[in-house]
């Protein structure tokens, strides 16, 4: 170890420079001093004899030889860290930590109920939930950050080789009405009825928006011919307009469970039309799975999943640390 040109301590600086954009506010997030964080720099760039930051500019810029050094090192801090809770499992679920992923509305109102469940049985390991987008979220469980995930939009197609996706449930879109609109009181409406409705929908850009479109084609819906009165950024704020007679809605039956039930919105079926999409279970075969990991597949998972999913899959023994090529292309998008 002591001829590497680098320190493990090194490499979280570097990392946190990155992240921040300047010495100072990576000096603040570290609990350091400024000029501490600059030595170990100096003497980092010395010991590679590569210059790692353009000092030009206000905001610290990292060179080619920078990134290059900082997507190494993110690999080699998240196999410390899997390291570590590895060795934290030796205590047998008395400690150790849980970490998914999901997607906006799989993170917003499935995973929650499910990692509540986990936390009665298992009161003394701590869950993280990571709420991203898919493609982000997906990336994540590819370098480890994520011990598995659940996503309703589609997996990268670069990352579908080196990932197990599962099948794992199926989620109901319905359509919401006001409670006092005209076809509340109706059984059932019509496909050309829709055309009638005023609807509420995400922005047009967003994943989940497009993943409602192409669920809605398949069901020879013509999402081009609704009458959008107005674009918002949640599912919450949608249910809201909604509610208060703004227009009409499709959201995904497990974030309006409450409303139902509370009879603040109306659900409106759709003759001959069911509006389903698959959830999917991903998670990396070549990374370490803990035994809090293992736990929550083997007790929470199948309490929700669809019948006749594929539980075996996950059954299968730890498989070797392995670092790929894929691992060093990961980036963060933050599309929604």
């Amino acid at each position: 170890m002591s001829d590497l040109p680098f320190t493990l301590d090194q490499l979280r600086i570097l990392k946190a420079i990155a992240a921040e954009g300047s010495f100072k506010r990576a000096a603040d997030s570290l609990y350091v001093s400024q000029p501490a964080v600059s030595l170990q720099v100096q003497n980092l760039e010395r010991q590679l004899d590569v210059p790692l930051f353009d000092r030009g500019g206000r905001r610290a810029q990292l060179t080619e030889a920078g990134h290059l050094l900082l997507s190494y090192g993110e690999k080699i801090l998240s196999l410390c860290q899997e390291t570590c809770r590895a060795i934290e499992d030796l205590q047998n679920l008395q400690g150790g930590t849980l970490i998914i992923g999901a997607s906006q509305t799989t993170g917003t109102y499935l995973l929650p109920r499910m990692i509540g469940m986990f936390r009665q049985k298992y009161p003394d390991v701590a869950v993280q939930l990571h709420v991203h987008s898919t493609r982000r979220t997906a990336w994540s469980v590819a370098n480890g950050q994520v011990d598995l995930a659940i996503i309703g939009g589609e997996i990268p197609g670069e990352l579908v080789e080196s990932l197990e996706i599962v099948p794992y449930a199926e989620d109901e879109l319905a359509l919401i009405i006001p409670v006092v609109h005209p076809f509340t009181r109706l059984e059932t409406i019509q496909r050309e009825d829709l055309y009638k409705l005023q609807f509420i929908a995400l922005d047009s850009q967003s994943t989940i928006r497009k993943v409602i479109d192409q669920v809605l084609s398949r069901c020879d819906i013509d999402t081009r011919r609704f009458k959008i009165e107005m674009e918002l950024n949640s599912i919450e704020a949608i249910k809201n307009a909604v509610q208060s007679g703004l227009g009409a809605a499709f959201v995904s039956t497990s974030a309006i469970a409450k409303e139902l039930q509370m009879g603040v919105l109306h659900r409106a079926p759709i003759e001959g039309v069911i509006v389903k999409r698959m959830l999917r279970l991903v998670f990396n075969p070549n990374r370490y799975r803990s035994k809090a990991a293992e736990a929550f597949s083997q007790e929470i998972l199948p309490q929700f999943a669809t019948p006749g999913w594929n539980l075996e899959v996950l059954k299968t023994s730890h498989k070797p640390i392995m670092v790929s090529a894929m691992d060093l292309g990961a980036h963060n998008s933050d599309d929604d």
